[in-house]
């Protein structure tokens, strides 16, 4: 049964001034002094609104760093109360909520090796029932949207309210420049099936190197997301976990310093004027693009019939690769990105094969 998210507004329970949410620190709480230190660096930027520091790290393979546990959560409470910042951490146990809250923890988050997992899900929904503290969700390490949509769910069904997303993009298995891929797409997804609920943009786990976090932090921005996070280390080489995609809080500041904020909407009489045209131009393109692909499918369905008549089989590999190399040869001659055209026609062969499976296992009509 779908539970309706009765979400809170991000400002209610955290004071951003009207500018996107700012979350950063270090992946790991290393020692105490590198905590504090970079805590104190963080808020001197005058733009930080929480930090962020990982506690308890699951790691894909065991025998390499996975946190200091407890002992690093009263470094937590001096580094919140020197800089008078929240703290985040993530939290995959109903053990990990516990002490996260015994020591005064603000925000939660739910890592995507969590989020991946219903069973561990509900084991933290059941554990944060009663209590009232903001609960962040990561997307799955896989792009699974019913995942991410499930996770929300679950820990609204618990009561939690204060609730907000956070994109750290997508392990596909598809080579990439990126640590993760973005996949935009799916956390537009997510926006749409919950409108009312805030996204953060994680451009760190996203890019997984620092090179890439400009670019990453501004397209979060330009989809007008509600905030980022980020991770920051005083000395990023020598950090003892991802540390060739953290920032110094100086470098930091310089990042956000050069991000454009743009505006939501323009009260430009002219754009206003200009916008309305082009999207009544792009509705009309799109109207036509759907009248094609029906005729299309109507071509696909009459030659389906051909060769079940002629007992011939639904795939064949040349055509396939013949049609998927003109076309996105075609594309990019048009100036489209040959992925782009590729991808399109990847769903439209897939949606030819069902339709043409259905017709070469019904009988023919003169039967």
């Amino acid at each position: 049964m779908k539970v309706e998210l009765a979400v809170e507004p991000l400002g209610s329970w955290i004071e951003t001034n009207g500018k996107p949410l700012i979350i950063a620190g270090p992946c790991s709480a290393e020692t105490e002094d590198q905590l504090v230190e970079t805590a104190r660096q963080l808020k001197e930027l005058d733009a930080v609104h929480v930090i962020r520091a990982g506690v308890w790290k699951p790691r894909t393979r065991p025998g390499s760093f996975e946190g200091m546990g407890e002992v690093a959560l009263p470094w937590l409470q001096r580094a919140k109360a020197e800089t008078g910042l929240p703290f985040a951490v993530e939290v995959a146990t109903p053990e990990h909520i516990e002490l996260a809250l015994k020591y005064g923890v603000d925000i939660l988050w739910i890592g995507a090796r969590t989020t991946v997992n219903p069973f561990n899900v509900q084991e933290i929904a059941d554990a944060l029932r009663g209590v009232d503290v903001p609960v962040l969700i990561k997307n799955p390490v896989n792009p699974d949207l019913a995942l991410w949509v499930g996770a929300f769910e679950r820990i609204a069904g618990a009561g939690i309210n204060k609730l907000g997303a956070i994109h750290r993009g997508f392990a596909t298995g598809e080579a990439s420049k990126y640590r993760n891929v973005p996949m935009w797409q799916m956390a537009i997804e997510l926006k749409s099936i919950f409108p009312q609920l805030p996204m953060i943009g994680d451009p760190s786990h996203m890019a997984g190197k620092r090179a890439y976090l400009n670019e990453l932090a501004q397209m979060a921005m330009d989809l007008n997301y509600d905030g980022l996070i980020v991770e920051s280390h005083i000395d990023p080489d020598k950090a003892w976990s991802d540390a060739a995609q953290q920032l110094t809080p100086k470098a930091f500041g310089e990042m956000l310093d050069h991000l454009e904020i743009r505006q939501v909407e323009s009260q430009n009489l002219e754009f206003q004027s200009f916008t309305e045209q082009s999207r009544r131009s792009i509705d009309n393109v799109d109207r036509q693009i759907v009248e094609m692909l029906a005729a299309r499918m109507a071509l696909v369905e009459r030659l389906a019939e051909y060769k079940r008549d002629n007992n011939v089989t639904l795939f064949q590999p040349e055509r396939w690769k013949e049609i998927l190399k003109t076309r996105t040869d075609l594309g990019q001659k048009l100036g489209l990105y040959p992925e782009l055209v590729e991808e399109i026609y990847k769903i439209i062969h897939m949606e030819s094969i069902r339709k043409q499976t259905e017709i070469i296992h019904s009988p023919a009509q003169n039967a």
